[in-house]
């Protein structure tokens, strides 16, 4: 039987239990916005680029000694930085969309009903506020048998309390209880605070790689880590 963690601390109380098809709405907000407050990180980290700084000073300057209007070139700047919000908008609202008509659509069919796979939820004060799910990997390496993390997110007002290490001990536990020889997953270098997380809890980074020409040309990949158990 799984088994589900309580927080007893001063602080707000929460309950990991697994997911209820009442839940889904609450489930795609908090997953939704969670993945959404990265776009403002991602355009900063866009702007900070040096390609970026070369196109925001190069452009409105060439249009300057072409011209002589200086209006016209704080309007380039203003349109380069409409363009680049854009930009760092349109990947994380792609994949939102993916996952809300793929796996996410179905919850219940997609994890609950799936051998090896589950979907749980942190509640606090009779509201989910924290999710997470885990799916077997279907072509592993020889003689392992892994189980992959997804979807972990938690509402920004519940952050701090402890939530996303208790969802991600309630991953472990399972893939315990069911024999995985690892679990592994995938994330993004811009999400530091979740690369901290993971490996303070004994994941190792098994590699990276950039998903797209976007995310090669932003300078951000995505990183690979697995945690392995003792006895496999």
């Amino acid at each position: 039987m799984p088994r589900f963690e309580t927080q007893k601390s001063p602080m707000v109380p929460y309950h990991i239990r697994q997911y209820q098809d009442s839940d889904h709405k609450r489930v795609v907000d908090v997953f939704t916005k969670g993945m959404e407050e990265y776009i403002p990180s991602t355009f900063r980290h866009m702007l900070m680029l040096p390609r970026t700084l070369l196109l925001l000073l190069g452009v409105p300057l060439a249009l300057v000694l072409v011209s002589g209007s200086w209006i016209l070139a704080v309007i380039c700047i203003f349109f380069l930085l409409l363009l680049l919000r854009l930009l760092a908008r349109q990947p994380w609202k792609e994949y939102v969309a993916k996952c809300l008509q793929t796996d996410m659509v179905d919850i219940t069919k997609s994890y609950l009903n799936v051998h090896g796979a589950c979907f749980w939820v942190a509640e606090s004060g009779g509201q989910v506020v924290g999710i997470v799910a885990a799916q077997p990997v279907k072509d592993p390496p020889l003689g392992r048998k892994q189980l992959q993390l997804f979807r972990l997110s938690v509402s920004s007002q519940h952050r701090g309390q402890g939530i996303a290490k208790a969802l991600t001990r309630t991953v472990l536990q399972f893939a315990r209880d069911q024999s995985y020889s690892d679990v592994v997953l995938e994330t993004s270098a811009l999400q530091q605070g979740a690369v901290t997380l993971y490996l303070g809890m004994g994941f190792k980074k098994a590699g990276q790689y950039f998903m797209s020409i976007f995310w090669r040309l932003a300078g951000i990949c995505t990183i690979q880590l697995k945690y392995s158990f003792p006895s496999a």
